[in-house]
């Protein structure tokens, strides 16, 4: 069995937002000030082997308390959230392209898991999680005596 990408419904502007930047080539946001760049979620390989799999999440500028691993009927959800700080009382921006630092991506892992032996690293902008695989249960063997 394979890890399956898990995808939540689309939010309501998204719609809207794809039809402005396919006819004009601009995000909805442009129109209202907003001098964003479009957002993507970060980059995922998942490798697997006889006893795991290694999800490789690609989060370059986030620190590690910025980070935040849940586990929700079979579904692991990796998301963090990271806000830039204020300026000081003489600063201004000339141009701020980045505000607000967030993604949220969800994998739905199959029953053959051991969820309880989880765990992850995060190292030079990488978050590594393993996860290894549940015993193989055998079946029970027993001899039925004759009557």
């Amino acid at each position: 069995m394979t890890i399956t990408k898990y995808r939540p419904q689309a939010t309501f502007a998204a719609p809207f937002n794809e039809l402005v930047n396919e006819f004009l080539g601009r995000d909805i946001g442009q129109f209202f000030g907003s001098d964003d760049l479009r957002r993507s979620n970060p980059g995922v390989n998942i490798v697997e082997n006889d006893k795991a799999f290694e999800l490789r999440l690609l989060a370059p500028g986030f620190a590690k308390e910025d980070l935040k691993l849940s586990m929700e009927n079979e579904v692991l959800t990796i998301s963090a959230d990271k806000k830039t700080e204020e300026l000081k009382e003489n600063e201004r921006y000339t141009r701020r392209e980045f505000t607000h630092s967030a993604f949220s991506r969800s994998f739905r892992l199959p029953e053959t898991v051991n969820a309880e032996g989880i765990r992850a690293e995060y190292l030079n902008g990488v978050l590594n999680v393993h996860i290894p695989k549940a015993e193989a249960v055998k079946p029970k063997q027993r001899e039925i005596t004759i009557a």
